[in-house]
């Protein structure tokens, strides 16, 4: 089972000056690539003169990431991104996006001061950033009579699960989030009032 993970709590931003270049982090919680596609995409529209908007992520539990990206946005191979992703590992945080803007200030730092300019300006944003817990969920689409989706509901509201999308047709069809560790007296509920589980539950357990 998936044990609880720290994550960002919020978005925050810091910045840090080296040799006049200016180094802007800003770091997200993200739970997709895409939610930190648009996260980088908002940098950019903020700092859309910027030389460089270099960024890495991970999804999922440090340590145990589902998914990990980075980019150097034109800077020398492997001197922004990947600093960025080694400090993210380093602070153990999942579900987190980085995003490091520069703007040149015309000295040029070599490979060495890149990779400490990078790496110095995502440690700043991440020392400073608050932490919350992620609770793994596991997700399910459910089919039951039309007379169980408002007690379905009343169970999700009582647990902290989340119904995340409902379709019609001769029957509910249900999508919802549970907590892991609600899973099983979700399922006993189920059973008992005659609510269909799939099979293949599509969770995120380990």
């Amino acid at each position: 089972m998936s044990k609880d993970y720290p994550i960002p709590a919020e978005s925050i931003e810091r910045e840090i000056e080296i040799r006049k270049s200016r180094f802007i982090a800003r770091v997200a919680p993200v739970s997709s690539r895409d939610e930190a596609m648009a996260f980088l995409e908002q940098a950019r529209a903020d700092f859309p003169d910027a030389r460089h908007h270099c960024w890495a992520y991970q999804i999922g539990r440090p340590g145990a990431a589902t998914q990990a990206a980075m980019n150097d946005d034109g800077e020398p191979s492997g001197t922004a991104g990947k600093p960025i992703l080694n400090v993210i590992q380093h602070k153990d945080m999942g579900d987190i996006m980085v995003v490091v803007i520069r703007y040149f200030g015309g000295i040029k730092l070599g490979a060495g001061g890149l990779v400490r300019a990078y790496a110095g300006a995502t440690e700043a944003v991440l020392s400073d950033v608050p932490r919350r817990t992620q609770v793994p969920v596991r997700r399910l689409l459910v089919t039951l009579d039309f007379a169980l989706e408002q007690p379905v509901r009343h169970w999700c509201d009582q647990h902290e699960a989340q119904v995340e999308g409902v379709d019609y047709g001769e029957g509910v069809s249900m999508r919802v989030a549970i907590p892991e560790v609600c899973f099983p007296d979700f399922a006993a509920f189920c059973r008992a009032g005659g609510v269909r589980l799939p099979v293949d539950e599509d969770d995120d357990s380990e």
